[in-house]
């Protein structure tokens, strides 16, 4: 490797290093703030928001990457303008396009690294995250999963335990299924069989239920049932799916295809991990390109309150397309690429004459 690439990669990734801590840091102590609010009213050792915090940082770290490769970028540049070290390379005739593809290839393989390791990783405390918070919630009695089986319902209501299992979902009503109502010592006592039920509220509507009770049964037409679940709430099973890795987000969406449930917030997740290093390589070259544009300007903090601006509105408008694909009111891939389309087009056009900047 030549001297002046392995200087400009290893000074993009202590910048991209040095960001990244800084950031981590601030997200752990926001964590923890949150973490102690949460468990004021309980008695816990201090030991338990620690873990949490730690537990739920990389995650959010994960989602922060774009504005992190950002920042880290201009970073670079601050500190190549400040030695001269730009003009250095320029008078030996490396130029600013040799410049932007050692960072641009350096950013790809970095952004890959993190979209699959760094997210295996975070998805899984994120998981031991939940899994411990679900300890302390309200919501701790209440359970609903999708397997190969379908769709599986823990519930707790008044003093009875329901267990309930569906076959599929069609818009506000479960298909083919069987509840099981335990007392609170889980003791059986009936069971339900049904092929219909509405879900739309919480006070369930069972068609032609046929209710077992001992070795008796009987069939009411219309019955209620008291629940804590309706069509919204198990719509929303999986709202955190930044606590599964990929290898689980494929079984769930097969799970959810078998189901009949839908598919879109699933596939938008996976369309976003398969698109994140691209995003992340076109964020580098748009504060590469950005920096070279504000180079004349002595104030290195007005420079980086540059990037954070721009950065707040490539969030706004990620997050605008991510709303509307979620609310199937424009397509999958509409929502996870036009964003990344209009920031290629904007880079192509800060491309012009960059040599010359």
């Amino acid at each position: 490797m030549k001297i002046y690439i392995k200087f400009l990669v290893n000074n993009f990734v202590k910048s991209l290093l040095f960001v990244t801590a800084i950031m981590l840091c601030l997200v752990f102590i926001l964590n923890l703030l949150t973490e102690l609010e949460f468990f004021k009213d309980k008695n816990i050792e201090i030991v338990l928001p620690l873990i949490l915090s730690f537990l739920n940082s990389p995650s959010m770290i994960f989602d922060m990457f774009p504005f992190i490769f950002l920042i880290s970028t201009q970073l670079f540049f601050i500190k190549l303008f400040q030695n001269n070290e730009i003009e250095i390379f320029k008078y030996s005739g490396l130029k600013n396009i040799n410049i932007l593809t050692i960072i641009s290839v350096t950013s790809l393989v970095l952004s890959l690294l993190i979209s699959i390791f760094f997210y295996q990783f975070s998805s899984n405390l994120k998981n031991f995250y939940l899994e411990i918070k679900s300890k302390y919630t309200n919501d701790g009695k209440y359970l609903a999963v999708i397997t190969n089986n379908g769709l599986w319902i823990k519930d707790k209501i008044n003093n009875s335990n329901l267990m309930i299992n569906s076959s599929e979902v069609e818009k506000d009503f479960l298909i083919n299924n069987f509840i099981t109502e335990f007392d609170n010592n889980y003791n059986v006592v009936r069971n339900i069989r049904s092929e219909k039920i509405n879900i739309k509220n919480k006070k369930w509507i069972i068609y032609n239920a046929k209710i077992y009770d001992n070795n008796n049964y009987e069939v009411k037409k219309n019955f209620e049932l008291d629940t804590n679940f309706n069509y919204e709430r198990i719509q929303k099973l999986y709202s955190n799916l930044s606590s599964l890795n990929i290898t689980q987000l494929l079984e769930l969406r097969e799970n959810y295809k078998k189901l009949n449930y839908s598919l879109t917030e699933i596939n938008l997740q996976l369309f976003k991990l398969a698109s994140y290093p691209i995003n992340l390589l076109l964020m580098t070259i748009f504060s590469f390109l950005i920096m070279l544009r504000t180079k004349r300007l002595t104030n290195t903090t007005f420079q980086i309150s540059i990037g954070l601006f721009f950065s707040v509105i490539i969030y706004y408008f990620n997050n605008f397309f991510f709303v509307m694909g979620n609310a199937e009111k424009i397509t999958v891939t509409t929502a996870i690429f036009t964003p990344l389309l209009i920031l290629t087009l904007i880079n192509s056009t800060l491309l012009n004459k960059i040599n010359e900047k």
